[in-house]
């Protein structure tokens, strides 16, 4: 932690209580009883929100908290809810909820069509947070092993952090044109556990992207282990090198990726990558049985990323993110747990079967391989 604190990008929070939601099925129960507390305000971000069976959930809870007085606002990224209808959205709006999508498709703006609003995001009465990978929607939703229940991560957190993430929200609300007139001032949270927290706001096109650099330097600092779930891995070179000089300095790396991809020209593109890691020594497994989402980074049981942002290049330059740092030995063993329960779900990558795969394959990483910049 004080390794990324020194670079003075990011500011920490002390005192939050964080806990871990393994799966959707804890993730969504908690979230919505949240909605049914809520006093003051709700702040919503997220990438996808369609208008399935979870869908409709959240919004039957954003429209009740609505009745009690509760002020509501929402952002949704334009292409992530592309399939969502206008119905849905005008819904809301009709029952109170603030809607605004994020920067929807414009022939004035066809250059900026590929930034987009990737976070996951939840704040309520400026005091509680949820963050993960999950989106709003049925895949997200359960336990299930199978492919139409995808296996994601989140968290709740309660505290300090949670009112610099109310901010976060704001900054890019202001930025759609968006009014807080509704919204009453947030006092400072009060110390609700014993984390430290760190919030890493990724934006597009900075020099030094924060979210790459927080994983860089976390890995720098890893003394024993370093545990990595990740849907999208095409990393680029300079997260590599600093994965090879973990190994270099004795550090055991894994890394779970998924057997299948929603998006198979990532996984073509990401094993190019492998190459390198498999002669250091790095461990890599492939999630068996469901499409892995959750992006998830763990070091020496004591240190965790969690958030919206994957190891690819989107995330680093293109994307809005948001992940959070936890420093905390009780909930870096929770993770360590589940990293565990996820490997004994995986089957790992013999480096010889990587070799001997066909020139077929290695053709068609050469070709999409220009395409790493922008996945």
């Amino acid at each position: 932690m004080k390794r990324i604190l020194r670079r003075g990008e990011l500011v920490y929070f002390p005192g939050n209580r964080v806990d871990l939601l393994p799966h959707g099925g804890n993730f969504f129960p908690a979230l919505l009883a949240a909605i049914e507390m809520a006093r003051t305000c709700i702040c919503i971000e997220f990438y996808s929100i369609k208008a399935d069976t979870t869908g409709m959930l959240l919004a039957t809870a954003l429209k009740k908290a609505c009745r009690r007085g509760v002020g509501i606002v929402l952002i949704y990224d334009a292409l992530g809810s592309f399939e969502t209808p206008d119905a849905y959205w005008n819904d809301l709006r009709e029952h109170g909820v603030e809607c605004l999508p994020f920067n929807p498709p414009s022939l004035t703006r066809l250059r900026l069509l590929d930034i987009r609003d990737h976070r996951k995001l939840v704040v309520i009465d400026g005091q509680t947070a949820f963050v993960g990978g999950l989106n709003v929607g049925d895949e997200y939703s359960g336990f299930g092993e199978n492919y139409t229940r995808w296996r994601d991560v989140g968290m709740r957190l309660d505290g300090p952090a949670a009112q610099e993430l109310q901010r976060v929200f704001e900054g890019t609300w202001k930025r759609l044109d968006g009014s807080f007139r509704n919204f009453p001032q947030q006092s400072e949270g009060e110390p609700q556990g014993e984390a430290d927290v760190v919030i890493v706001n990724g934006r597009p096109h900075m020099n030094r992207p924060r979210i790459r650099n927080a994983f860089r330097l976390a890995m720098s600092g890893a003394e024993a282990k370093i545990q990595i779930m990740t849907p999208y891995f095409v990393p680029g070179p300079r997260v590599v090198r600093s994965l090879l000089r973990a190994v270099r300095r004795g550090v055991r790396v894994q890394i779970i990726l998924p057997s299948i991809s929603d998006v198979p020209v990532v996984k073509i593109v990401g094993r190019a990558y492998l190459k390198p890691l498999f002669a250091a020594g790095v461990q890599i497994y492939e999630r068996q049985g469901t499409i892995l989402h959750a992006k998830v980074m763990a070091v020496d049981t004591s240190w965790v990323t969690l958030g919206s942002a994957n190891l690819d290049a989107r995330s680093f330059h293109r994307n809005f993110e948001i992940n959070v740092i936890v420093a905390s030995q009780p909930f870096g063993q929770q993770v360590d747990t589940l990293f565990h329960e996820e490997l004994e779900k995986s089957q790992r990558i013999d480096p010889l079967v990587y070799e001997r795969r066909g020139w077929f394959e290695r053709f068609c990483e050469w070709l999409l391989s220009p395409l790493g910049r922008y996945l």
